[in-house]
């Protein structure tokens, strides 16, 4: 149902953003709508596991809560992915995945889910019970995978969800079960490794050739085929330890494996009593691995522990290099992380790869960090690239590059949210100013109750003056004005005003009179909303006629004409903040003026005008995940097709829009104007259709993913 308008992160990713793409395409089947759901693409090379694959594929379908334990390496969450990415699993509410291994805070632990699973919500209440309500009605399968750093919340947090959302199933990847009473624990145990056609055998093969193809010749023959068995049997088959071992024969003979696997065993396996053997085996095989590294590779390694989850060359570069790593030098000791499996690289995003250590491999680079007292050191530099990285996407938000913005700042949040944490223990003023330089981020991308956290945090510890401060208090702002707290927002404001005369700042003043113009507009006072954010208000400040807050004002300014039913002055302010836009090349704010432009002719009498300015801003929003947008187009283009005449898809369209005002929390935002719009277009759509064809076609619509 509805195609077009299942905006996904995915296709977030890879729309073209065609003003003019047709709407209504699609609108009467589910046949050209994407699964919803979030997997992560499947790498390569999987080996054996029929067994446990067959058994969890019954379990899925038999159990709520299935946890699936092992030893770190074991390839817990490579069979977890290859189980639920298989079409049987297929829910229709989709098959999510949380990735917990960069998570410290528990409490970010239901913001993390929520986000996964497509709710923004932007009410003010606990988002665990947000989270709940929302699954109440849904059919979906939750993967939390490496949940051992957080069992005790990870149970609390699934235990409400399954007691709320009967249609729920669970599936946990950890070291050690949650130990909640509904749980099914499966025990995942390494490969079998006897003989030579075990499966053991045949991942060392597999990952052996892919790292030197003339080593097929060693497990062919059957006499060495039997000594690559006993070298499996060694490692006890332990996934990961078998690919560190085959990648090393690039180097080395499978005779030459053996050998010195053999005396690296015999020489640590006594110091290791206190592991279990497993557990011994793994540290044992990562520690050969790290010995068999060249110096300056195990000081990448142990500097790279500080990212906990994927980054790019150029974190590595900033975050690593020093001594004898050059920035230069980084990247060619990074290929050859990679050639030795310690180092995955991972899907593209935009023009460049990105790079990952398993949680085990990146345990034990961190034990090798504090051998060599760098802990803090190299925290500090983590935290400041990417308080770097903020500042520069907020210079760069209202430009030509906001698109790439927002996939990248989404690519980077697990480490926006390290270096904020970092920060706000170590240097409360720069914690600051990274939270209010990702204004953006909280208010425009659907992170507000994250956003509020670190904004409220870093003020009550921060300096109480200066620009930062007036930044950090006018993002904080926002966040209250999308969580529905207008009384709260405006005195933000006010104390956002006083913070930005204070240091002669016209850009944070602008940007004071657009909260509390803003704080006003949307609970229906548009008249003091455009005395505060109007043209002549606006003339008497002097801040740049391009930033963020007289384009912001400009567009309250329109908002506030339609709502005072002056539409052709709203429209000719809206066609200026469109072009202003466009100069920029800016989008997220550009549509917000195709909006402004659909509700003005709307409001004139021209829903087919509307209906066209609608759809672009559609486009718009989809590039940037804008649910807010999204869900208040759908409103806008329901009423214009309920006025053409159409009330079965204005039905659909609501129905769409209710689903995704879902994902929010805050339907219409609490606006009088926006709820009395879509209640317009719904009295238009039952006059055209009868109640219960609407119901029907509305019911249809909803069904719609959002995800």
């Amino acid at each position: 149902m509805f195609g077009e308008y299942s905006f996904n992160n995915r296709q977030a990713d890879s729309a073209d953003g065609a003003p003019g793409a047709d709407p209504e395409s699609d609108s009467g089947s589910a046949a050209g709508a994407a699964a919803p759901g979030n997997l992560p693409p499947e790498p390569p090379g999987f080996v054996g596991r029929e067994n446990e694959l067959a058994e969890l594929h019954c379990l899925l379908r038999t159990r709520r809560l299935i946890t699936l334990t092992g030893v770190g390496g074991v390839g817990k969450s490579r069979l977890a992915l290859r189980a639920v990415a298989d079409a049987e699993q297929a829910r229709p509410d989709g098959v999510w995945w949380v990735d917990l291994s960069p998570l410290r805070d528990p409490a970010l632990l239901a913001m993390t889910v929520a986000h996964a699973v497509g709710l923004a919500d932007h009410s003010a209440g606990p988002l665990d019970e947000e989270l709940c309500a929302w699954m109440a009605d849904k059919e979906l399968l939750l993967v939390l995978d490496t949940c051992e750093h957080m069992v005790s919340d990870c149970r609390h947090l699934v235990g409400e969800l399954l007691q709320s959302s009967p249609g729920l199933t669970v599936l946990i990847t950890s070291r050690e079960p949650l130990d909640s009473p509904c749980e099914y624990v499966v025990e995942l145990c390494p490969l079998p490794c006897e003989g030579p056609d075990s499966d053991a055998v045949a991942l060392l093969r597999a990952r052996a050739l892919a790292a030197a193809p003339e080593a097929a010749a060693a497990f062919d023959d059957p006499e060495r085929a039997a000594l690559a068995a006993q070298v499996c049997r060694r490692l006890d088959g332990i996934p990961l330890a078998l690919e560190l071992a085959g990648a090393r024969m690039r180097r080395w003979s499978l005779e030459q494996m053996a050998e010195r696997l053999g005396a690296r065993f015999d020489v640590l396996a006594d110091g290791r009593d206190s592991l279990l053997p497993r557990h011994r085996t793994m540290r044992t095989a990562i520690g050969w691995s790290h010995e068999l590294c060249e110096p300056v590779e195990r000081l990448l390694w142990a500097r790279l522990s500080v990212f906990t989850g994927d980054f790019d060359m150029a974190a590595a570069r900033a975050v690593c290099s020093g001594g004898p790593l050059s920035a230069a030098r980084v990247e060619r000791v990074l290929g050859g992380l990679v050639a030795k499996s310690v180092v995955r690289r991972t899907q593209e995003r935009g023009a460049g790869a990105r790079y990952r250590m398993l949680d085990t491999i990146r345990e034990y680079g961190h034990d090798w960090l504090a051998e060599l007292g760098e802990v803090r050191t190299v925290a500090d530099r983590h935290a400041h690239w990417y308080a770097a990285l903020s500042r520069a996407a907020d210079r760069g938000w209202m430009g030509p590059r906001q698109v790439d913005w927002y996939r990248r700042m989404t690519a980077e949040h697990p480490h926006l949210r390290r270096a904020l944490e970092h920060l706000l223990g170590t240097d409360p003023a720069a914690a600051l100013e990274m939270a209010g330089a990702l204004w953006f981020f909280w208010f425009s991308c659907g992170h507000v109750h994250e956003g509020r956290g670190f904004l409220e945090r870093a003020l009550r510890t921060a300096p109480p003056s200066g620009a930062v401060y007036a930044q950090g208090l006018w993002a904080l702002g926002l966040t209250m004005v999308l969580q529905g707290e207008m009384d709260t927002a405006r005195e933000l404001g006010d104390r956002c005003t006083a913070a930005a005369a204070g240091v002669a700042d016209p850009e944070a003043e602008v940007r004071a009179v657009h909260l509390r113009a803003l704080s006003l507009l949307l609970p229906g006072d548009p008249a003091r909303a455009l005395e505060l954010a109007g043209p002549r208000a606006r003339s008497r400040h002097t801040g740049p006629a391009d930033g963020a807050g007289r384009l912001l004002c400009r567009l309250v300014t329109a908002y506030a004409l339609c709502d005072l039913q002056r539409f052709e002055q709203a429209a000719e302010e809206a066609r200026g903040l469109r072009e202003a836009c466009a100069d920029l090349d800016e989008r997220w704010l550009r549509a917000y003026a195709d909006y402004v432009l659909a509700v003005a002719a709307f409001g004139l009498g021209r829903p087919e005008e509307a209906a066209r300015h609608v759809r672009a801003m559609l486009s718009g929003k989809r590039l940037l995940g804008d649910r807010i947008g999204i869900a208040l187009g759908l409103d806008l283009l329901a009423a214009a097709v309920a006025a053409l005449g159409d009330g079965e898809l204005a039905a659909r369209l609501l129905g769409t829009g209710h689903a995704w005002w879902r994902t929010v929390g805050r339907p219409q935002m609490g606006s009088p104007s926006l709820t009395a719009l879509r209640e317009r277009g719904e009295r238009q759509a039952r006059a055209a259709i009868g109640d219960a064809a609407f119901e029907s076609a509305f019911l249809g619509g909803a069904a719609a993913p959002t995800g």
